[in-house]
């Protein structure tokens, strides 16, 4: 079994979180997230709707859908962020796009699975979300995917019925 990098001081796979900056927050996401509402996905772009583990309320992020092999992946490039803990208690959510609204369960990935999941996410969106690994990318070896792994949430998500005009 191979040894995991050190951590900096008071952090842990499990606490990983990149904070989005002003721009991503105030400028890119509203923007991918009002395109999405109205039925334009950018590169594969939905609205992740996932209930809150504390309030039960719905909270929205939009997220890159990711397909590889037939299945569909959702990927936390930001790390262990509020929608991973909300997804892991809620065990699915909404994706939606326009009216469309797709529901499904979700099922959390493990580390050794992760690497060639990371890796198709990384080549298709490495010019959004690139920042937020490290320097690792899709042309990193599988050690240095294997590494970055515990950081980045990973879903496998089944849909659980057609999609359907949002209420």
């Amino acid at each position: 079994m191979s040894a995991q990098p050190a951590q900096p001081a008071g952090s842990s796979p499990a606490t990983h979180v990149k904070k989005p900056g002003w721009f991503t927050v105030n400028v890119f996401n509203r923007a991918v997230a009002w395109m999405t509402r109205r039925g334009i996905s950018v590169w594969g772009s939905r609205v992740l709707a996932v209930r809150g583990r504390k309030s039960g309320e719905w909270r929205r992020t939009p997220v890159n859908l990711l397909t590889v092999d037939g299945a569909q992946y959702l990927v936390a490039p930001r790390g262990h962020v509020q929608w991973t803990h909300n997804m892991r208690a809620a065990g699915g959510g909404q994706l939606h796009l326009g009216k469309h609204v797709q529901e499904f369960t979700a099922v959390e990935v493990g580390d050794d699975d992760k690497p060639a999941l990371l890796r198709a996410y990384l080549k298709r969106w490495k010019a959004e979300v690139g920042v937020f690994f490290d320097g690792v990318g899709p042309d990193s070896s599988e050690q240095e995917l294997r590494a970055i792994a515990p950081k980045h949430p990973v879903f496998r998500i089944t849909t659980t019925g057609s999609a359907t005009p949002a209420a």
